[in-house]
């Protein structure tokens, strides 16, 4: 039998899951979500995920670019700490909620959890990718998450590195290499073009994350954020 901790937690993961594949999806359970928070990361992190819950409720007049401004203000307010530091490991992809239950992470936790949270505010899946960069300033690789309003757009551009979101063409500092959504892997082959290179599953880290959702666990972190 499940304990109540495990059942709760699969509810949450069941949902994330139904959004990832583009299924149609069951309203988000806010309490079991906040209490799951709670129990795993404590007090501040169940009031974390009660704004990101508010965060997430549809209002009719707000267009996509305002559900991109505001999710990308949100998140941007969480501490950046590189994995090795926060996690004990050089390369953790966390879910939305273990980024919101540990209060930061790197630049893919950011990208991650803006993307699922704009997929459950209605944004299509087609409409966004999560790309990985050069950022050439830093002279390392960065993850940022794009948003194109049609297929031909230039994509805009929500970095936790820069908080105020450009289109792509005026980010000179950003060199794409690769991205993918829900179901698509494209590489860049120079800037303005990529090419669609299979299943999104081929990317090892997003498939281990998919996986750890599917089995409800939430990692502890080896450091704590609550200053």
């Amino acid at each position: 039998m499940l304990s109540k901790k495990t059942a709760t937690l699969l509810i949450l993961v069941m949902t994330f899951l139904t959004t990832i594949h583009a299924e149609p999806k069951t309203s988000l359970d806010g309490p079991k979500i906040v209490s799951a928070l709670e129990e795993n990361y404590g007090e501040r992190a169940a009031k974390r995920g009660t704004a990101w819950l508010d965060l997430m409720q549809a209002d009719s007049s707000s267009s996509e670019n305002d559900e991109l401004e505001k999710v990308n203000r949100f998140f941007n307010m969480f501490h950046f700490i590189d994995d090795i530091d926060l996690w004990g490991v050089k390369n953790y992809w966390a879910t939305p909620v273990e980024f919101i239950g540990v209060n930061g992470g790197d630049c893919e936790d950011y990208s991650i959890a803006k993307y699922f949270t704009l997929l459950e505010l209605g944004i299509s899946d087609e409409k966004m990718r999560i790309t990985m960069v050069k950022a050439v300033n830093l002279n390392q690789y960065h993850m940022v998450l794009a948003y194109y309003a049609t297929p031909a757009s230039i994509p805009l551009i929500l970095d936790n590195i820069d908080g105020v979101i450009r289109p792509a063409n005026t980010r000179k500092d950003l060199i794409p290499i690769y991205s993918f959504n829900g179901s698509q892997l494209w590489l860049n082959k120079d800037r303005g073009r990529s090419v669609a290179n299979g299943n999104a599953s081929r990317i090892k880290a997003w498939r281990d994350l998919r996986q750890r959702m599917n089995t409800a666990k939430l990692k502890q972190p080896k450091l704590k954020l609550e200053f």
